[in-house]
This record gives C-alpha cells, sequence and structure tokens, in this order.
C-alpha cells in the first residue's frame, strides 16, 4: 500500500477502480489547516489527466505495469497479432488498442507491450524507426540548397512532412515521439 505522502513522479496506484500514474506532485504544508498533497494524475488505460488532492495518510494499493517486447507480426481486419519471443506465445489485440504505434510499425518490428493485471492496454513504438517513402513529389535538382518540407507517405501509410531532397524509395528515420523527420538513411 502506498500513502499519498509517498507519492513521487512516475507511480502507479490504483484508485476508484482506475490505475493511475504520477505525472506530477507537490506536498503543501499551509500555514492554517492540515497539510496536504496535490497531484496530476494521468489514467494509464485512457489517458485522460486529471488534478486531485490527497490527505498525506490516505493509503492506495500499489499497480504493477508490466513491460514486455514482442513482436509485431500481422493484422487480419481489426484484430494485430504480437509474439513474444521468450515464450513464442501469440498476443491479438484490436485496432482501437495499438491504432498510434501502428502508425510506424511493420511487420516483423519489435514493440513495448504495456499490461495491467495481465491485460494489454498500451502498445509503443520504437523511439526511432526506420521507413521508406512510397509517395512524395518528386526532388528537383538544387532543391538541397533550400529550406522547406513537402508531404510524403511512408510504408505503413503514415503521412509526413519532409525536407525537398526526400524521394520515393528513399529510407528516413522518424521520431516516433513526435512523428516528424529525423534524417535520411542510407
Amino acid at each position: 500500500m502506498l500513502t499519498a505522502g509517498d507519492f513521487r513522479k512516475g507511480m502507479t496506484f490504483e484508485m476508484d477502480g482506475k490505475v493511475y500514474s504520477i505525472v506530477d506532485f507537490q506536498h503543501v504544508k499551509p500555514g492554517k489547516g492540515a497539510a496536504f498533497v496535490r497531484t496530476k494524475l494521468k489514467n494509464v488505460v485512457t489517458g485522460q489527466v486529471i488534478e486531485t488532492t490527497f490527505n498525506p495518510t490516505d493509503k492506495y494499493p500499489e499497480a504493477v505495469i508490466e513491460k514486455k517486447q514482442m513482436q509485431y507480426l500481422y493484422h487480419v481486419d481489426d484484430i494485430y497479432t504480437f509474439m513474444d519471443m521468450d515464450t513464442f506465445e501469440t498476443l491479438d489485440l484490436n485496432y482501437d488498442v495499438v491504432e498510434d504505434a501502428m502508425q510506424f510499425v511493420k511487420e516483423e518490428m519489435m514493440v513495448t507491450i504495456q499490461l495491467y493485471k495481465g491485460k494489454a492496454f498500451s502498445v509503443e513504438a520504437p523511439n526511432f524507426v526506420e521507413l521508406e517513402v512510397t509517395d512524395t513529389e518528386p526532388g528537383i535538382q538544387g532543391d538541397t540548397s533550400k529550406a522547406g518540407n513537402k508531404p510524403a507517405t511512408l510504408e505503413t501509410g503514415y503521412n509526413i512532412q519532409v525536407p525537398l531532397f526526400v524521394n520515393i524509395g528513399d529510407k528516413i528515420r522518424v521520431d516516433t515521439r513526435t512523428g516528424t523527420y529525423m534524417e535520411r538513411v542510407k
């Protein structure tokens, strides 16, 4: 059990049947009245952020979030299949659980799946991925010297802004946290 007085950033706990991660906290000791803990909490399943206060003696059960590295295999309709590389067990997830990460993930790529009590609630792509450009306007001689961007479509179907010198068939590195172009890869 965690007491609210022991809260720190990144801790996870259960409250009202939901799992929250502490985004920010502040211990407040006013001149009059009892001390309290002001927090900003994120629901780990839905992503909703709330602000609330706690009495420092309030107790909550600690929630253990398990992270597993798994390989993305394939999808059929809205069901995406992943494999645990240690046990070779497969896990099927609905599109609503994986939609954010799948913009950057292609078959056989490793991803991090977060589970709570054995139930998967989130899929995270690697921070950086290398993907091929499948559609963009052709680059023009001399475009490397001036700044500017153009839209491009990657092999996963994700649309991104790239520099003018990037062409169809080029591999580029993408930061999956921001969804932005990093560099062209040889």
